[in-house]
């Protein structure tokens, strides 16, 4: 105890979503905090993950918008992408964001050090600093929120230049002509749809038999005609074999599938991220590690060693900046005593900003099915909807699966499933529904206000009841 530095109440390690949450959070209820971070506050989120993709998708939705303008009847010359401007916006953003994270650290006095935290038992950090440097600190808790980093393939080594990751595409100096995104999941699909939007040349190639899995395959397949229409070639059930970089340093081929290539001047590989445990020392505590190296916890983010949670992307647990944040807020709670309720990822809401954008919240349709349930659906299209009509978005649906009552009727909605323009902003009332367990019944009786995109939801649960308005 007494060579130890400083001493805490709680040590967090790692300053992404679920780290600088749980300090401010419980920062915010007066307790002792201090976090350390070896790199810059706001974690995989904030720096190379969801607000520089988004921005960059909103370049590629904004480009898009002015490319159609003569739609509406504004006349404007054809559109050019200053990429330098890009870029200098989006780290602006990211810029802005950190130094509001780090304001709100320092305005709530949490300890901040800098440098890479090693646990060691009896809750004791060793914090080693760039120049070598070390402090120890103690906490009466620890909860480890070290993050997560890139997977890659054997045969596409990272360079930076021809072969990226995430990370190195969110700042890649130019844009390429064509390229090959490894992967169709989430990530791969936002990069698709930002680069295609952008005039790049780009095949998504994805080893499962189809892309975005995880969603339902009605979702998916609106995401993959819209893809079609522009240009963005998508091919699935495919493994990549590897690459032959051109003498002239202008691109690469990529070989895939039985005996193809392509010839392109870059790959991203998006085939998803890791936990990243490797620095996280653990010697001499009970903290222990599964084969795909996660964290292991309880349903309260505890590890085996008393007194250390762990949470976020180091967890076997949905890779979401929300849900690291719900973590880490709730092991503060579990720190404190309150016993809080186990968070329920069956219900956790699902947001991918491609275009068309796809957000959902529950079950799938087969995923219901396969639970034991007998589910009746319904589903309604964008194009009937009058504000997307107005703004010239109609591609993309709402689908709503509820469990089918003895007597054939529809009841407690089991998952809602949107694909279309801004989904993700409208998936709230979705969620709630799904997560209080609402029948159709209770939530057809709330009125939708007109015009809007979102009353599409409510017009797809009316038509569950029998009574629809609009087929």
């Amino acid at each position: 105890m007494s060579a130890t530095d400083a001493h805490h109440d709680v040590i967090v390690i790692g300053g992404g979503p679920g780290g600088y949450a749980a300090a401010l959070y419980g920062a915010g209820i007066g307790l002792d905090i201090g976090i350390v971070e070896n790199n810059v506050m706001g974690g995989t989120c904030l720096n190379v993950g969801c607000i520089p993709a988004k921005e960059l998708l909103e370049t590629a939705h904004v480009f898009r918008t002015v490319g159609h303008a003569a739609d509406f009847g504004v006349n404007a010359s054809a559109p050019t992408i200053d990429w330098g401007v890009t870029l200098q916006r989006k780290q602006s953003i990211i810029d802005q964001l950190v130094k509001g994270v780090s304001g709100l650290l320092e305005r709530r006095a949490v300890t901040v050090y800098d440098g890479t935290g090693a646990l060691g038992a009896d809750r004791v950090v060793t914090v080693t600093g760039s120049d070598g440097a070390t402090t120890t600190v103690q906490g009466k808790a620890v909860i480890l929120a070290a993050g997560s980093v890139t997977r890659t393939i054997p045969g596409f080594e990272v360079d930076g230049r021809i072969v990226m990751t995430s990370d190195e595409v969110l700042s890649m100096p130019t844009l390429p002509s064509s390229a090959v995104v490894i992967g169709g999941g989430a990530i791969g699909c936002e990069f698709a749809s930002m680069m295609g939007d952008l005039g790049v040349d780009v095949t998504v190639l994805e080893a499962m038999p189809q892309i975005l899995m995880g969603c339902d395959p009605d979702a998916t397949k609106v995401v993959q005609r819209s893809f079609k229409k522009r240009g963005i070639v998508t091919r699935t059930g495919v493994n990549v074999s590897g690459h032959s970089p051109k003498t002239d340093g202008s691109g690469t081929t990529v070989f895939f599938g039985d005996g193809e290539s392509i010839d392109v001047e870059a790959v991203v590989v998006s085939v998803g991220r890791r936990p990243f445990a490797d620095l996280l020392g653990l010697d001499g505590t009970a903290v222990s590690l599964d084969e795909r190296g996660f964290i292991v916890v309880d349903d309260r983010c505890r590890t085996a060693e008393p007194g250390v949670w762990a949470v976020g992307d180091i967890i076997a647990t949905p890779a979401l900046a929300h849900v690291a944040f719900a973590e880490g807020m709730l092991a503060i709670r579990d720190i404190l005593g309150e016993e809080p309720p186990p968070l329920s990822h069956h219900g956790t809401p699902w947001c991918i900003y491609c275009h068309p954008e796809v957000a959902f919240a529950g079950y799938t349709e087969q995923g219901a099915v396969d639970a034991g349930y007998d589910v009746v659906t319904s589903q309604h299209h964008f194009v009937g909807n009058g504000r997307a009509k107005i703004v010239g978005e109609t591609d993309g649906i709402v689908k709503v699966i509820a469990e089918r009552r003895p007597d054939g009727s529809a009841g407690t909605i089991l998952g809602v499933h949107m694909v279309g323009p801004w989904v993700t902003e409208q998936l709230g009332q979705g969620y709630l529904a799904v997560n209080w367990e609402a029948t159709v019944d209770e939530v057809a009786a709330f009125i939708q206000p007109h015009p809007t995109m979102s009353e599409l939801f409510g017009e797809t649960v009316l038509s569950l009841t029998g009574r629809g308005l609009h087929g």
